[in-house]
């Protein structure tokens, strides 16, 4: 019946229609996909060049900084330098044996005569004719000359190793040194403490001005840029257990550990990294002494 042929030529026509849309739809599909995919793509090629770009500098701060406790606010991540590395190991490996020293406190004239080596404390002040060319490294900061390839060295081969270090204080002033003294002993002054006893505990933490390594500019503060907190949360994170194990590569050596704050009269501080030169801080890791013990200086 011509009815029945046209209700079955409709239904055909529709049918076909269905058939062809999904066909449609798997190309529109199929040139989204192929359109993310190259998106994804130059992204990620940007971000590799971004990441291994070369300055010729000591890494910069970013536009981005997020504050640091108790000490100087600045940090962001740092691009990665492409200057050559000396040294370069980023594998852990034990200090390699030196016949200079044997074991226990050291005493050497050739040690103690190093000004890379000046001994500066709370019973040591700093030198009243010492002298610090400074230059600047991580994040606007300053550190003296002599340090810093090694620091630029160390960074940037923690860097490449996948972590994240970057550097919240390095070479002081005394008015800065003074500030932050200051304000730790408003901090326990605020907790009921007297002024001397206030005093003490303050410098059991920040050195008193005049006293402090960060004023030689021979002294640097590293933190992860995922823990800026300056505490004991600190040694926790990949960044400082890598510069634990390899900073004396770089002559750098962790200045305040956790078993040696009766002799340093400095609590525990794993993100403090002092400047000695390779060869000492080589022969200090090795025997597991802190300066003072190094330079036969505990009193």
């Amino acid at each position: 019946m011509p009815g029945g042929s046209n209700k079955t030529s409709k239904n055909y026509r529709h049918s076909g229609a269905k058939k062809r849309r999904p066909a449609r739809r798997r190309r529109r599909h199929g040139g989204l996909k192929a359109a993310l995919f190259l998106v994804s793509f130059f992204l990620i090629a940007a971000l590799l060049l971004w990441r291994t770009g070369g300055t010729g500098q000591l890494p910069m701060s970013p536009p981005d900084s997020s504050a640091v406790s108790s000490n100087n606010a600045v940090q962001t991540q740092p691009p990665v330098s492409s200057l050559d590395k000396t040294p370069s190991s980023t594998t852990a490996e034990e200090p390699r044996q030196s016949a200079s020293f044997s074991s226990g406190n050291v005493s050497s004239s050739e040690a103690t005569s190093d000004p890379l080596l000046t001994l500066v404390n709370a019973a040591h002040p700093l030198p009243a004719d010492w002298q610090v060319d400074l230059v600047e490294c991580q994040n606007g900061l300053q550190i003296d000359s002599r340090a810093a390839a090694s620091l630029e060295a160390m960074l940037n081969d923690a860097w490449a190793a996948g972590l994240d270090p970057i550097v919240c204080s390095a070479y002081r002033s005394q008015e800065l040194q003074t500030q932050l003294f200051e304000n730790k002993v408003a901090y326990y002054l605020g907790l009921g403490y007297g002024q001397q006893e206030a005093q003490e505990q303050a410098g059991y933490w920040v050195a008193p001005p005049g006293t402090s390594e960060h004023q030689m500019g021979l002294a640097v503060d590293v933190v992860s840029l995922s823990n800026q907190n300056l505490d004991s949360s600190q040694e926790n994170t990949p960044t400082q257990q890598w510069l634990m194990a390899h900073c004396w590569e770089y002559g750098f050596i962790l200045r305040y550990p956790s078993d040696k704050s009766a002799i340093t009269g400095i609590g525990y501080e794993p993100w403090h990294y002092r400047y000695v030169g390779q060869p000492a801080a080589e022969e200090i890791t090795r025997l597991g002494v802190c300066l003072e013990e190094y330079l036969n200086q505990t009193n």
